[in-house]
């Protein structure tokens, strides 16, 4: 995997689309004292390295009923990492998934509308074939959750 060195045109750029994914292109562009043209084809271009990977709406997820969330630390048998790892890809529940070090190879974020889902959810998880064992720990309060990177 190789990365891009942005130059600090593009991080500008960045920085404002973190704040603000919806702003124009001709704001941007007067923001920084180059052209709408300048500020389209950077944009493109970050989209075509994988910077830029979208542009989403940041949803309150226990605003919309999603109360619950959970990390659960997932351990695999060896033999059946990918195949697993795939499986846990396609369940709703889980909004994050990682391949972490330690004696856990898989941890997931989970986020359900009651406990009794996420007792489901755990459920479904240590059914899959491979799955040898889960640690699940249950989120009393956020302290800080940050989706805009430093740059």
């Amino acid at each position: 995997m190789s990365y891009y060195i942005l130059d600090e045109t593009d991080k500008q750029i960045l920085r404002i689309l973190l704040i603000d994914a919806r702003t124009p292109y001709s704001r941007i562009a007067r923001m920084l004292n180059v052209s709408e043209a300048t500020i389209y084809l950077r944009v493109r271009r970050l989209k075509e390295k994988g910077i830029l990977r979208g542009f989403y709406a940041d949803v309150d997820a226990f605003k919309v009923g999603y109360k619950v969330l959970a990390f659960t630390l997932i351990k695999i048998d060896p033999k059946k990492y990918k195949e697993v790892l795939e499986k846990l890809r396609e369940f709703k529940e889980i909004v994050e998934l990682y391949e972490v070090t330690g004696e856990y190879i898989g941890l997931a974020k989970i986020r359900t509308r009651t406990q009794e889902e996420l007792t489901e959810v755990i459920d479904r998880i240590g059914g899959v074939d491979g799955v040898l064992a889960t640690n699940t720990l249950y989120v009393l309060r956020m302290l800080k959750e940050e989706r805009r990177l430093s740059i």
